[in-house]
């Protein structure tokens, strides 16, 4: 009989250091009832599907739980087929700040870059 080893089962998504932050910082100020931040793509915008990112009382039965240093973000379950592989950073300018995706499963995006296809 041979002896099967199991691996590790890759997040589905990847956070940068600033992501997980940020993801600190909304925790730090979140309602007393959240459990996490939730990553999900509704359909909106010009091409289909859009990020939202939202506060988080319960867990679906389906979500993907990724631990972070500063708290949990849940991915909707309904929504981790299109962003397997992908990458959430956090990003600040002068003008703008938010939530950045590189998404490899995104085929095209619309103009102002609200919402993706796959």
């Amino acid at each position: 009989m041979t002896d099967l080893k199991t691996r590790a089962r890759p997040a589905a998504l990847n956070l940068t250091p600033t992501a997980e932050a940020r993801i600190a910082s909304l925790m730090a100020r979140a309602p007393v009832d959240a459990i996490g931040v939730k990553l999900s793509t509704p359909r909106r915008g010009c091409s289909g599907l859009a990020y939202s990112v939202d506060y988080v009382t319960e867990a679906k039965p389906f979500d993907e739980k990724i631990e972070t240093p500063g708290g949990t973000l849940w991915v909707d379950g309904g929504s981790i087929l299109y962003l397997i592989g992908s990458t959430m950073d956090w990003v600040e300018d002068d003008f703008t700040a938010g939530f950045v995706f590189n998404n490899p499963n995104a085929k095209g995006a619309c103009g102002c870059g609200e919402s993706f296809t796959v």
